[in-house]
C-alpha cells in the first residue's frame, strides 16, 4: 500500500514536469520563432531598402486668402465665409536619370491625412488642386480628398491636368491644396472708402490673427512601381504662412522649401 502511494505521487510529479518542460519548450521555440521572424523582416527591410528609389526633394508653397458670397451696401460690405488656402506641389524624383521599370509609376494614392496642429479658427480639409489651378483661387468641393485620392498614371505626351493624373516617369509634382474654411463669416465693414482686395490682405483686414491659423498636416502616399514593388512616404507639412520678410498679410506668400522625404520599400 506504500509503495503504491509512493508510486503514485511519483507519476503524479513526472506528468506534472512533463507538462511544464512541454509548455516551456514550446514558449521558448515560439520566441525563437518570434525573433527569427523579426530579424527576417529587419534583413529584408534592409536588404530592399539599400538604395532609395523615389524622393521628394522640395516642395512649392503658395499661400492665400479669398471670400465667397460677397455683400455690399451704402455703407457696409459684408464677406461671408473668409477662407485660407495654401496650395502645395511635391515634386517626386528618381535615384536614377534612366527611366527603367524600377523607377517609373504603375500606381500611386494618398490616405491617412491627419491635421496634427490644428488653428483656433476655421474648418480644415485637404483638396486635390489642379496644376492650371495651382495659384489661383478655385474652391472645387468635388476635389475634397475624404478618405484616398487615387492617381491616373500615363505615358501619354499631352494631358490635361484638371484631375488627378501623374506622367509615369514623375515629370508632374503632385498638386494639393489646404483649405481652412469659415474662418470669418458674415463679416461686415463699415468702412467703404478703402477698397479691399481679395487676397491674403483680408486676413489682415478681418482682424484674424497668424498665430490663430497655424497648421500642420500629414498624410502617407503610396507607390507602386513597374516591378510591382510597393513603396511608402509619411508626409509631414507645416502650412507656412510669413518667413523673417514676408507674410500672407502681402495679399500672398509664396515659399519654395528643400526637403528629404524618401520612400521607403515595404514589399
Amino acid at each position: 500500500m506504500k509503495n503504491k502511494k509512493k508510486f503514485l505521487i511519483l507519476s503524479i510529479i513526472t506528468i506534472f514536469l512533463l507538462i511544464i518542460t512541454c509548455f516551456l519548450s514550446h514558449f521558448i521555440f515560439k520566441n525563437y520563432q518570434i525573433k527569427q521572424n523579426f530579424e527576417n523582416s529587419i534583413m529584408n527591410f534592409s536588404k530592399n531598402n539599400e538604395n532609395t528609389i523615389f524622393k521628394i526633394n522640395n516642395v512649392v508653397f503658395f499661400s492665400s486668402s479669398d471670400a465667397k458670397n460677397k455683400s455690399a451696401a451704402s455703407s457696409n460690405f459684408t464677406l461671408e465665409n473668409l477662407y485660407q488656402f495654401t496650395d502645395i506641389a511635391l515634386f517626386l524624383s528618381s535615384n536614377n536619370n534612366e527611366y527603367t521599370l524600377e523607377n517609373t509609376l504603375k500606381d500611386v494614392w494618398i490616405e491617412d491625412i491627419k491635421f496634427t496642429t490644428t488653428p483656433s479658427l476655421g474648418e480644415q480639409a485637404l483638396y486635390f488642386k489642379s496644376l492650371n489651378n495651382f495659384a489661383k483661387s478655385t474652391l472645387e468641393e468635388n476635389n475634397i480628398i475624404l478618405d484616398k485620392l487615387q492617381f491616373q498614371i500615363s505615358s501619354e505626351d499631352e494631358l490635361s491636368l484638371d484631375s488627378p493624373i501623374l506622367y509615369n516617369n514623375l515629370a508632374n509634382p503632385i498638386t494639393l491644396s489646404y483649405v481652412n474654411s469659415n474662418i470669418k463669416s458674415d463679416y461686415t465693414f463699415t468702412d467703404t472708402s478703402t477698397p479691399i482686395t481679395y487676397d491674403g490682405s483680408l486676413l489682415k483686414k478681418c482682424n484674424v490673427s497668424l498665430d490663430a491659423l497655424k497648421c500642420s498636416v500629414s498624410f502617407n502616399i503610396f507607390i507602386v512601381n513597374n516591378l510591382d514593388q510597393e513603396f511608402k512616404c509619411l508626409v509631414n507639412l507645416d502650412i507656412p504662412l510669413n518667413d523673417n520678410e514676408h507674410s500672407i498679410y502681402d495679399g500672398k506668400f509664396l515659399l519654395k522649401k528643400d526637403t528629404n522625404f524618401e520612400f521607403y520599400r515595404y514589399k
